[in-house]
C-alpha cells in the first residue's frame, strides 16, 4: 500500500477563517458557512468528512468491479450525515451502473461497507494533539 500524505492546514489567503489544505501537490479549501462565522469558501470540515467517505466508497468499487472482471462502468455514492444526541448519522446511498446482475450488485453494496474509509469511521479512533514550534 502507498504511504498516504500528511495533510497541512493553514490559513487561506482569502476568507475570515477559511483553511488551506496542502496533500502533496494539491490544495483544497475549507471554509464554514455565513452563518457559523465563515464565508462559505470551501466544503466544511463534516462535508470533507463525509467527501472522504463518498469517494473511497466510489474508488473502491470500481477498483474491485475492475479486478473482478464485473461490467460496472459508474459508481456514485452520495453521503449526508446528521447529528443529533451525540451521535453522527451517515447515510450512504450507492447507484451502480453497468450489466451487473443481483448477486454482482449485492457484492458489491457488500464491499462499500469493507471501503478503508468506512472501516476507518466505523473503528476505534485516537488522536494525540501537541504544540510544535
Amino acid at each position: 500500500m502507498a504511504r498516504l500524505r500528511a495533510v497541512h492546514a493553514a490559513r487561506a489567503a482569502a476568507g475570515a477563517v477559511a483553511t488551506q489544505l496542502t496533500i502533496g501537490p494539491h490544495t483544497l479549501v475549507a471554509d464554514t458557512a455565513q452563518a457559523n462565522g465563515g464565508d462559505d469558501l470551501g466544503a466544511d470540515p463534516h462535508e470533507l468528512l463525509d467527501a472522504a467517505l463518498a469517494s473511497c466508497t466510489a474508488l473502491t468499487l470500481m477498483l474491485y468491479a475492475r479486478r473482478k472482471g464485473m461490467r460496472l462502468t459508474n459508481a456514485e455514492v452520495d453521503v449526508e450525515h446528521d447529528e443529533a444526541d451525540g451521535v453522527y448519522r451517515i447515510r450512504r446511498d450507492v447507484r451502480l451502473a453497468g450489466e451487473l446482475s443481483a448477486e454482482e450488485r449485492a457484492r458489491l453494496l457488500e464491499i462499500a461497507g469493507r471501503c478503508p474509509v468506512h472501516r476507518t469511521l466505523s473503528g476505534r479512533f485516537e488522536i494525540t494533539s501537541r504544540l510544535v514550534e
